[in-house]
This record gives structure tokens, C-alpha cells and sequence, in this order.
């Protein structure tokens, strides 16, 4: 029988939010008889057993109540009701560096996050030798870590944090620190912990590290649990509430979904594919207001409109641009960036050879891009654009840049950008 080394059950989360600071004053003035407060269920009923050895992903969008749940754990928090019982020593990389001094070395904030978290001297000093081996920033170590640069912190914090040998290791978007290198030994650590039969608890945005690390994953929306299951089959409910595709479904209606595709989504109609995109605010959009791009998705081998496509699996970059005058020659793009802005791919009609002629004044034109995923998992951002030649010279009618997300799914990466598909042999 498994070893149960969490439970949670029913576990909710309520937050009194204030319209104003001075509505906390008034309240206590007149102890609680008079509300100036508004309640808000962070979490709303969560249930959750977690067994020796598991790796429990738990995701959802931004503001869902994922760090709520995981400082309840912890017991940075107390839950309004519910109950959290907790078998084993926790490390959790929560906010990294929590707890250091800034005019303390490298090495005291060491011994001072060891006790902490509950360790003697003697202890530490058995660990410490590993601790500054995974940091790895040399003599810096001796140096006050106010005089340490963004990243040598991290590294430190994230060293300290994992090296202390916990049953429970807690991760909260933290695998991200420092450079190449570095993130590659976290990850080494990650799976050591797993193979070595620790549970972690890891939450995260990369859906491609969720599939590929997660025995079960844990979706929350808005507070509330949607469901915990096999990572890929949470990961595919998640990508619909991604795209606002998800209504809570009886079984029998699970027995017979029906998938939303692209083409049943109508401009006319006021609802454009955009929309249930992963729209990037600050998008950068220009222009000679010939043209204008109206409309764009992102549609998966399926047919569904889906800002995140399986790494080798077909899909297509879609368009939809108005002209208000004539042109003769225009040509379509997209591009992908990294999350750096380095273009790692993209194409033209012009490249393509698939021109269209002429397009009249009040002509509406959409243009499909279908192609393989060969990128590796990761998130990329999308630019569009609608150009041509007048009388030789280059003309750019509408373009977006970095209008929305792309997240590349993937459980097995490997080196730089894109995948080969490499077939290996031995004789």
C-alpha cells in the first residue's frame, strides 16, 4: 500500500479585499460591526492526496490560486477551513532568497537559512561543501550577497534550497535561474530528488516539463479544482480553458465532445479567432493603412483553434487581412521568436512562390500557413505581417509583431532550436 504524505481536503483560501486602505482602519475602529470588505475565495474547496515518491504538477492560469495552495503547505498560511496534513520535512522554492541578509556573505546566509529551516551547525557544515559546489560562483562566496549580481543570487538560493535533503521538495517556477548551464544541473537535481523516491509538488507554466516529470497533475481555475489525473490528459482541459473552450462537462457528455473548430468561428458574427488566443498586450502594430490584419489564430492538427501545439505534430499559422485599396503582389508572413526576440523561424508567400495577383478595395483575404512543429518545447511569440513592392519599393501594409504566445509542447527536447529527428543506428 502507498504511503499518504499529504492530504488536503476541502481545503478553502478566503481574502477580505479593501477598495481603499483607510476601509481597514474604519473596520477595526468599529471591531468588525461594520463591513468595509469584500471577501474573495483564493481557493475554493481543493482535495488532494499526495503519496510517497509522486511528482504532482499543479498548473492553471496566472492568479488561480497555485502559490496560494503551496504557502498553505508550507504553512506560510492557515486556510479559512478546511484541513492540510503533512508527513515529512518540506524545502520549498517559493521565493528564492527568502530569509537572506544582504550584508551577510554567501557563505553565512548559508548557515543562517540552515537554521531556518531547522539545522544544528554541525549539520550544515556536513552539507555546506555541496551547497557552495552547486552554486558555483567562486570566491564570491566570501562577499556580501548585496554585492552579488541577479543571477549569482539565484544560484545560491536555489543551491541552498535544494541541498538540505528533504521527503517533500516544493517548486514554485524556479527552475528558471541563471544561465543554460546552470538550469540544466537544476534539472539534474529535479530528477535526482524523483528517481531517489522524494515527492515534489512542482508548479509550473511549461507544459512540456509537466507531461514529461509529472506522475499526476493538479489543474486549478479561478480558485477552484477542475480535475487530477494523467498529466497529458489535465494538460489538453487546461490548453481548452487557455482558449476559453472549457465548460464543465457531465460523462456523458465527455462520451460525446465536440470539439470547437477554427472554422465554425465566424467574424461576421462578432467573434473572431483572436480571441481565444494568448494575446500579448503590448503587441507592436504598424502600418500604411492599405490593409489590416483583422483577424489570426494558431489551429492544431485537429482543426481547434489552440495557442499550444505537440512538438512534431502538424498546425497551421491562419490570417485574415482587409484591404482598402487595390494591390497588386502582396505578400503574407509569419515569423516565431524566442523568448529573447531571436526570429527562430518563419516563411513568406514570396518564398512560399504561392502569390496572389491583385486583391480589389473592401477584398477580404485568409491565408493559411500548415506545417510541421519541429521547434523545441518552449514559448515563442507570434508576428505577422502583410507587405509588398510599390514601384520597387519594399511597403509594409500592416504587421504585428509579437502579437500572442505560441507554447510548444514537448516531452523530450533536444539541443538548440529545432528538432531533426534524428534516427540513431548501431552496427
Amino acid at each position: 500500500m502507498q504511503e499518504k504524505i499529504i492530504e488536503i481536503k476541502d481545503i478553502v483560501k478566503t481574502y477580505k479585499l479593501y477598495n481603499k486602505p483607510v476601509d481597514f482602519a474604519k473596520e477595526l475602529l468599529f471591531f468588525g460591526k461594520r463591513k468595509y470588505h469584500r471577501p474573495h475565495n483564493a481557493l475554493n474547496g481543493i482535495n488532494l492526496e499526495v503519496y510517497k515518491g509522486e511528482c504532482i504538477g499543479i498548473i492553471g492560469t496566472n492568479g488561480s490560486g497555485k502559490s496560494t495552495l503551496l504557502k498553505l503547505i508550507t504553512g506560510v498560511a492557515t486556510p479559512t477551513s478546511g484541513t492540510i496534513e503533512v508527513n515529512g520535512k518540506i524545502s520549498a522554492l517559493l521565493e528564492l532568497g527568502a530569509g537572506f541578509k544582504p550584508e551577510f556573505t554567501g557563505l553565512e546566509n548559508i548557515y543562517l537559512n540552515g537554521t531556518i529551516l531547522g539545522f544544528t551547525k554541525e549539520e550544515m557544515d556536513e552539507r555546506v561543501q555541496a551547497i557552495v559546489d552547486f552554486a558555483d560562483i567562486g570566491e564570491f562566496i566570501h562577499q556580501p550577497v548585496k554585492s552579488y549580481s541577479s543571477g549569482m543570487f539565484a544560484r545560491l538560493a536555489f543551491a541552498v534550497a535544494i541541498n538540505v535533503e528533504p521527503d517533500i521538495l516544493i517548486v514554485d517556477e524556479a527552475l528558471s535561474v541563471g544561465d543554460i548551464f546552470f538550469q540544466a544541473k537544476c534539472y539534474q537535481k529535479f530528477m535526482s530528488f524523483k528517481e531517489a523516491g522524494k515527492t515534489i509538488l512542482f508548479v509550473t507554466h511549461d507544459l512540456s516539463s509537466v507531461i514529461k516529470y509529472c506522475d499526476r497533475t493538479l489543474l486549478i481555475d479561478k480558485g477552484n479544482q477542475v480535475m487530477v489525473g494523467p498529466s497529458a490528459e489535465v494538460v489538453n482541459v487546461y490548453k481548452k480553458i487557455l482558449v476559453n473552450q472549457y465548460t464543465e462537462e457531465t460523462e456523458e457528455a465527455k462520451e460525446e465532445e465536440v470539439k470547437v473548430a477554427a472554422s465554425s468561428v465566424d467574424n461576421e458574427t462578432g467573434t473572431f479567432w483572436k480571441d481565444c488566443m494568448v494575446n500579448n498586450s503590448g503587441a507592436v502594430e504598424y502600418g500604411n493603412g492599405v490593409a489590416n490584419i483583422v483577424d489570426y489564430a494558431i489551429v492544431d492538427a485537429d482543426g481547434n483553434l489552440s495557442p499550444s501545439i505537440y512538438k512534431g505534430a502538424e498546425f497551421e499559422v491562419r490570417m485574415k487581412v482587409e484591404f482598402y485599396q487595390p494591390v497588386d503582389n502582396p505578400i503574407f508572413a509569419y515569423t516565431m521568436k524566442d523568448i529573447k526576440g531571436t526570429e527562430v523561424t518563419g516563411t513568406n508567400t514570396m518564398l512560399e512562390e504561392q502569390n496572389l495577383d491583385h486583391v480589389e478595395a473592401g477584398q477580404v483575404v485568409t491565408v493559411s500557413f500548415r506545417q510541421n512543429m519541429s521547434l523545441q518545447g518552449a514559448d515563442y511569440l507570434l508576428c505577422l505581417g502583410c507587405t509588398g513592392y510599390v514601384n520597387g519599393e519594399f511597403t509594409v501594409y500592416s504587421r504585428l509583431y509579437d502579437v500572442c504566445n505560441i507554447q510548444v509542447v514537448s516531452d523530450r527536447n533536444t539541443i538548440g532550436f529545432v528538432d531533426l529527428g534524428a534516427k540513431v543506428s548501431y552496427k
